[in-house]
């Protein structure tokens, strides 16, 4: 199984590198663009076939290593 996590910073936390890639967009003309948040994909393949058992796997490790639950959010995507 596949798993996929998106981390991202909770909303009210300040992102600097989102803001610098704000002000490049406006600085390359795209003017539409209101916010810009950063984050980081971690991509992971389990040895796991039971959907369950693999989020419960991953949830652990965004919880002991993967995410800081202080600052960070987190999604989790499972395909076969």
């Amino acid at each position: 199984m596949k798993a996929t996590v998106t981390i991202t910073l909770k909303q009210g936390v300040l992102d600097p590198q989102g803001k610098a890639i704000e002000h490049a967009l406006t600085g390359l003309g795209f003017d539409g663009v209101g916010e810009a948040r950063q984050g980081k994909v971690i991509a992971l393949t389990l040895d796991e076939s039971d959907e369950a058992a693999a989020r419960a796997a991953v949830e652990a490790m965004c919880k002991q290593l993967l995410a800081n639950p202080v600052m960070e959010d987190y999604e989790i995507a499972l395909t076969p």
